[in-house]
């Protein structure tokens, strides 16, 4: 209760909260708003945005109706984003609560891998990940989750290293608890409030990922995603800019309502923070 009054006192958590509200209704009421195929052909290709009111947001080159694939595109990208992070959580806090917790060499072997996963680039890694397994919209989703856990993996280690010496966890190891018990019911709850906070950094990381996948023409083409939109919009981004701006403002609206919504958590989560208030 005292976290939820502390997020509803944050004005950056208000916003935030109310630019996802405004994307998840474009994504839920896609079908309503525009049924029908968002990617079927519904006029002449460039109409700019208010040149024909059947399409307010305009045309892109093959004809195609962009308010359409817009509404229909905030569907994709917060499944992506949540999908993703979900993914990069549940690894990253399986091998970073197992590091934490044992330490020794179980952390030193973990700790390796994660390292391996950093040594190249996320973006890097995803390409090769999408060369080898295809470009299917469940396949990039996956990838872009398997790339993005060794940070949660860290946070959730520093977190066990640090709960793990406490009073509480001490009485219960006493009590004779296994270490199950410890790690999922007493450790993981307090461990989570920053794991949380930083799963925002993720999300928004996820649908920038496939979006630049998308640009690259490297995602999937059969899927409505704001990515594809800009990619669509590359080859006449001197002439009919709006093709590429429309979906890069709404991806840039998305990034800091998740973004906004990540620091009202963090101010609210945060003890020290929120009786500061």
């Amino acid at each position: 209760m005292r976290a939820l009054k502390a997020y509803l006192r944050s004005p950056p958590a208000l916003i935030g909260s109310v630019i996802l509200l405004a994307v998840l209704v474009m994504g839920i009421g896609a079908h309503w708003f525009y049924p029908g195929d968002p990617l079927g052909l519904a006029g002449r290709p460039l109409q700019w945005p208010g040149q024909n009111p059947r399409f307010p947001l305009g045309t892109d080159s093959s004809g195609r109706d962009i308010a359409a694939q817009l509404f229909h595109g905030a569907r994709v990208s917060l499944l992506i984003g949540f999908v993703a992070t979900s993914i990069a959580a549940m690894i990253g806090i399986a091998i970073g609560a197992l590091a934490g917790f044992y330490g020794g060499a179980v952390d030193t072997a973990l700790m390796r891998v994660t390292e391996a996963f950093q040594t190249l680039p996320n973006f890097l890694l995803l390409l090769v990940l999408v060369a080898v397994f295809g470009s299917t919209i469940e396949t990039v989703t996956i990838a872009i989750g398997i790339v993005s856990w060794p940070p949660v993996a860290r946070l959730t280690r520093a977190e066990f290293l640090t709960l793990r010496t406490r009073d509480f966890v001490q009485a219960c190891r006493v009590q004779g608890l296994s270490d199950a018990h410890l790690i999922l019911r007493e450790v993981l709850p307090n461990a989570l409030p920053p794991v949380i906070v930083y799963a925002s950094v993720v999300m928004a990381v996820a649908i920038l990922l496939e979006s630049a996948l998308a640009f690259l023409q490297l995602s999937d083409p059969n899927v409505p995603s704001w990515g594809n939109l800009i990619g669509l919009g590359r080859n006449v981004l001197r002439t009919e800019w709006y093709v590429s701006a429309i979906p890069g403002v709404a991806i840039l609206m998305t990034i800091l309502g998740v973004s906004l919504v990540g620091q009202g958590l963090n101010d609210a989560l945060n003890p020290r923070l929120a009786s500061g208030r």
